[in-house]
């Protein structure tokens, strides 16, 4: 009996191991690149105020970042995603494919940018920015080497992303970080660690987006040691689906702890209304809420700390020492989770990181569609305003409270208890 009770055990994992083996993704393109690399350099070099600098159809190469500067109402245009490429593969100057600092009224559609340094797209310290129609990509097998950021405005206000594209960043595709006044709808992310991901930004507004094949689909996160805290989001009508691609992440990266097959993953973050979404097909889990103490109670991966040049490109590190930022709050709060579609074709967890391996020693082996924590400061109940989570009319989805602040002790499947509203 005992013999037959190893088989079946040893088949189960073996079948695990099969049905989570998975090739590396590419994105492989055909470019034929054009030579006009010190026309469009003094494009933007001599770009006045009030102006449109038009990109001419084509794929051209770039051996340094453009970069702009203290403009205003400027737009920068291209032909389409699919007709004006700018590729910075071999790039010897500069870390971005395109810079934008200090600025107001910026204006960039309808053009690719490809295999930067570091990031495709940075904009910073800029006030108003629209995005439309922008495809940001590392072509080639998708790899820890490739830049951490496809879209990345930070410390910027109003900004808008709308039907733009992210392939292949080793951190996140369409981000927002420490920015107010945020709408991204109608984008596509694919082949990222996150692929879209909302990082201590407030009036953030998440909408008619479309994440798969990335680790994990949608990150709203608050980080610690920063000099803004993100709050007030909104995330609806979402197609988060089939996120399981193995984690690139740079290692010692807060993203690196991201474990693959989490469509959501809402951490540490205030007011978040999140209703009206698709979330199907993840191997760890659908939804997931949890504090920071999660993140930074993985030692091994925050032990291998992050390199000098990849600090200086954003890449935020996994902080042990969090509690000494006196204004973080690391537990999330006012969460409501509502009238969202969860489906699961996942029959068995993926084993490659601890949830999976606690859904199968504690959850019979079923995936669950949310999971929650439920890790809060001492002294605090799961009835505080401040740390209250709502689950309700969310389609029979299935549930499981951790308790991991207790050694799972309490760990349950019981809904009832997060049965209300936040008003």
């Amino acid at each position: 009996m005992k013999k037959i009770i190893y088989a079946l055990l040893l088949i189960a994992i073996t079948t695990i191991i099969v049905m989570n083996y998975k090739t590396v993704p590419e994105y492989i393109p055909n470019r034929d690149y054009i030579d006009l690399e010190n026309e469009i350099l003094e494009a933007f070099i001599l770009a006045k105020d009030s102006s449109t600098i038009q990109l001419p159809e084509g794929h051209f190469l770039f051996s340094q970042s453009l970069s702009l500067d203290d403009k205003k109402h400027l737009t920068i245009k291209g032909k389409g995603m699919d007709k004006t490429v700018l590729s910075f593969k071999g790039q010897q100057q500069g870390a971005e494919g395109i810079k934008i600092t200090n600025s107001q009224n910026i204006i960039l559609e309808d053009f690719s940018i490809e295999d930067a340094a570091g990031d495709n797209l940075k904009i910073s310290d800029t006030d108003t920015i629209i995005l439309r129609r922008i495809r940001t990509a590392w072509t080639g097998e998708v790899s820890t080497k490739n830049g951490a950021y496809g879209i990345y405005p930070v410390l910027s206000t109003h900004i808008l992303i709308e039907e733009c594209e992210a392939i292949g960043a080793s951190d996140a595709g369409i981000y927002v970080g420490q920015s107010q006044n945020v709408i991204m709808r109608n984008n596509k992310a694919f082949y990222n660690v996150a692929g879209i991901e909302s990082e201590n930004s407030s009036q953030v507004e998440i909408y008619n987006n479309e994440a798969f094949n990335n680790t994990s689909g949608l990150l709203i996160f608050n980080l610690p040691g920063l000099t803004v805290y993100g709050g007030n989001v909104k995330a609806y009508n979402n197609n988060i689906h089939d996120n399981n691609l193995n984690n690139f992440g740079v290692k010692g990266s807060i993203v690196s702890a991201v474990p693959k097959g989490t469509g959501v993953i809402i951490m540490a973050t205030k007011d978040v209304d999140f209703f009206q979404n698709s979330i199907a097909n993840h191997k760890t889990t659908n939804l997931a809420i949890v504090s920071y103490e999660i993140f930074a109670a993985d030692q091994d991966i925050e032990a291998s700390g992050l390199s000098d040049s990849s600090e200086s490109q954003g890449i935020r590190n996994i902080d042990s020492d969090y509690k000494k930022d006196q204004n973080y709050n690391p537990y999330p709060g006012r969460i409501y989770i509502r009238d969202n579609s969860f489906e699961n074709k996942h029959y068995l967890p993926t084993l490659s990181n601890d949830f999976g391996k606690l859904w199968l020693f504690k959850n019979g082996g079923s995936i669950p569609d949310i999971a929650y924590d439920g890790i809060l400061p001492n002294g605090a109940q799961l009835s505080d305003p401040d740390f209250k989570i709502c689950i309700r009319e969310n389609n029979e989805a299935s549930f499981a409270y951790l308790d991991a602040s207790n050694e799972f002790d309490g760990f349950s499947n019981d809904i009832n208890t997060f049965n209300c509203i936040i008003k």
